[in-house]
């Protein structure tokens, strides 16, 4: 009988259906069960029995979703909720899809008892992923510049336990590079831009006396820990952390900027870097990744620099019926990899 029926002479015209909205807004104030109202609906369809089993199918889950939704619970990982954020709010996480997410993740060469440093400016989406491959173990240090961290409230949404939570931190980029060589290497201007100041002034206040250093770790250490209470994502890293890093550098380095400049970044963070220690720059255009691979390859700071570009094409996989879906994504940004060498210039 199936071998008989098809779709060929069913116009979609909303005439099939004699059960008029008002009639189900009324067997729904009686109380009526979903399923109930979907039988209903099929029962009063005049093409439904001349439709196609898998067309029948399709009719179906299309009102039950309507009708009578069914909500799954499910622990958040970083693919479900980077897919959430792709499909509804974007722009939020820089158009980072989750094929882009997860090769960042490879390229940066992100595993366990890591110490990874990180920018960024993707909500905390970058963050959650990192924390949650290292499992507890290393560190996840997110940088920024100027004196107000970037937002990562994405985070709270994977619920780590306490032990993920304190891994999680955060250093203003003044500070990972202050004494390093002897000076600080910053050379962003914008940063004494945004405080009103002049790069002298900001070199004075980066090189306070160790009495006030005692002062200021003092009223920005959270109470937590006194208090009992547990750890928050995204404190501000300990002075031991932040001389461990100084003296044998990050394992790898993540940026994920899409309002900012991935040349003036790479420049003032590769140096953090231990050597042959890679990285991963995401950007949703082509351009600002070339201009950096080209000034990483003058500089002679990095080998391997190649430009990736994720392609992804997703398929519904049913008996008869497996083939591309028909709406996707054509487009999931590039990224720059490569690994940091010591140059001899």
């Amino acid at each position: 009988m199936d071998e008989c029926r098809d779709n060929r002479a069913i116009v979609d015209n909303n005439e099939a259906q004699t059960l008029t909205s008002g009639d189900i807004d009324e067997m729904r104030r009686q109380g009526v069960k979903g399923d109930e109202i979907i039988e209903a609906l099929i029962a009063n369809s005049a093409t439904y029995e001349k439709k196609t089993t898998f067309s029948q199918e399709k009719y179906r889950i299309k009102k039950q979703k309507k009708y009578a939704p069914r909500v799954l619970l499910r622990r958040p990982s970083a693919r479900s909720i980077c897919e959430a954020y792709f499909k509804k709010y974007p722009h939020r996480i820089g158009f980072l899809r989750v094929d882009a997410l997860s090769l960042l993740l490879s390229l940066a060469n992100v595993t366990a008892n890591s110490d990874i440093l990180l920018v960024d400016m993707v909500g905390g989406l970058l963050t959650g992923a990192v924390a949650e491959r290292l499992g507890g173990t290393g560190y996840v240090c997110n940088t920024y510049l100027g004196s107000t961290p970037y937002p990562v409230e994405i985070v709270r949404t994977f619920n780590f336990d306490n032990e993920i939570c304190k891994r999680i931190v955060r250093a203003p980029l003044r500070d990972l590079c202050l004494d390093q060589i002897g000076t600080s290497e910053i050379t962003d201007a914008s940063n004494a831009e945004l405080n009103g100041q002049t790069s002298s002034i900001n070199m004075e206040e980066m090189s306070l006396p160790s009495n006030h250093e005692a002062v200021d770790s003092e009223t920005i250490v959270s109470p937590q820990s006194k208090m009992g209470k547990p750890p928050k994502a995204g404190e501000k890293a300990s002075e031991e952390a932040i001389k461990s890093w100084k003296e044998n550098g990050f394992s790898s380095l993540i940026i994920a900027a899409p309002d900012a400049d991935a040349w003036s970044l790479a420049k003032d963070l590769l140096p953090l870097l231990s050597y042959s220690a890679p990285f991963a720059i995401y950007h949703q255009y082509l351009q600002p990744l070339a201009t950096c691979m080209h000034n990483l390859q003058q500089g002679k700071m990095a080998i391997g620099l190649q430009i990736s570009e994720p392609w992804l094409r997703e398929y519904q996989v049913l008996p008869s019926r497996t083939h591309p879906l028909m709406q996707m994504s054509a487009f999931g940004g590039y990224i720059l990899s490569g690994t940091k060498i010591c140059s001899s210039s």
